[in-house]
C-alpha cells in the first residue's frame, strides 16, 4: 500500500456539509420555524401583509412609477383569490347531473366539507411573497415601464368584475360557499341528529 486512501464507495465516510451549506440550511430552518409559529395567528399574518401592501402602494404613489409592476401584482393577487374561492375538486368535472352536488340537509346524508384549491395559509404566503417581490422591483428602473395607468386600472376593474361574476355563477350553480360562517353544523350519531345554526 502506498498510504493513499481507498476510493471504494462503501469505505468512505461522508464529508460534513460546508459552512455555506450549513449557514443557508440554518436560515431555512429558522424561516420554517417562524412560518410554523405563525400558522395559528391568521389575523396577525394578514395584518402584516396589509401593512406591507400599504407601504408598497405608498412607495408607488410617492415615486410616481412602477404601474406595470403594480398591475402584475394585482393580477397575481386576483388569481390567488380565485384559487382560494374555488373547490379543490371542480364539481363541473365530477358531477353527471345538471343540478350539481349539494351539501347534506338531513342527518343521514354524507357530509362533504369544502376543501379549497388554495388553502388560506398558502394564499397568505404567496400574497406576502408577491408584495415583497413587487417592492424589490421598485428599486430598479428597468421595471419602471412608462404606461398610461388609468387604462391599467380600468382593465383591472373589468377583469376583476368578469372573473368574480363567473366565480359567483359557478358557486350558485354547484351550491357551495367557500366559507363556514353561517353554515349548518351537523351532530354525530350519538347526538340527536338536529341541525345547529
Amino acid at each position: 500500500m502506498d498510504g493513499t486512501p481507498n476510493n471504494v464507495p462503501g469505505d468512505s465516510v461522508p464529508s460534513q456539509p460546508g459552512i455555506i451549506v450549513r449557514f443557508f440550511r440554518g436560515i431555512g430552518m429558522r424561516y420554517q420555524i417562524l412560518l410554523d409559529k405563525s400558522v395559528p395567528h391568521p389575523v396577525v399574518r394578514w395584518s402584516g401583509t396589509v401593512v406591507l401592501l400599504l407601504l408598497y402602494v405608498l412607495r408607488v404613489l410617492i415615486l410616481q412609477g412602477w404601474y406595470i409592476v403594480t398591475y402584475a401584482l394585482g393580477i397575481y393577487h386576483l388569481n390567488l383569490f380565485i384559487a382560494f374561492l374555488s373547490p379543490k375538486i371542480d364539481p363541473a368535472l365530477t358531477d353527471d347531473s345538471d343540478d350539481g352536488p349539494a351539501l347534506p340537509t338531513k342527518s343521514n346524508e354524507e357530509f362533504r366539507p369544502f376543501i379549497r384549491r388554495l388553502p388560506e395559509f398558502k394564499f397568505w404566503l404567496s400574497a406576502t411573497k408577491a408584495v415583497l417581490v413587487a417592492m424589490f422591483c421598485t428599486f430598479f428602473d428597468v421595471f419602471d415601464v412608462p404606461v398610461f395607468w388609468p387604462i391599467l386600472v380600468m382593465y383591472f376593474i373589468i377583469l376583476f368584475s368578469l372573473t368574480m361574476k363567473r366565480q359567483i355563477k359557478h358557486m350558485v350553480k354547484y351550491r357551495y360557499l367557500p366559507w363556514s360562517h353561517g353554515k349548518a353544523k351537523y351532530r354525530g350519531k350519538e347526538d340527536s341528529g338536529d341541525v345547529i345554526r
